[in-house]
């Protein structure tokens, strides 16, 4: 029942979030980013060199400091 569909007239008002890795020499760079589901933007991110749940909730942090949602 997730409604994807994106109102440009609603920003901040639901986002979607998405983990990847980037191979480096070093090893794996995990990002996870916040992305308002309106206007298709980043509006937050965080990387580490793990996948717990810390990476998740930087990306997160990051996107309410920067857009303080409602």
């Amino acid at each position: 029942m997730r409604d994807f569909r994106p109102d440009p007239t609603a920003t901040d008002a639901r986002w979607c979030g998405d983990i990847t890795y980037i191979p480096t020499d070093e090893g794996r760079l995990y990002l996870a980013t916040v992305i308002d589901i309106a206007s298709r933007r980043v509006v937050g991110w965080a990387t580490a060199d793990h996948l717990r749940t810390e990476l998740v909730t930087d990306a997160l942090r990051s996107a309410c400091r920067r857009h303080r949602p409602a």
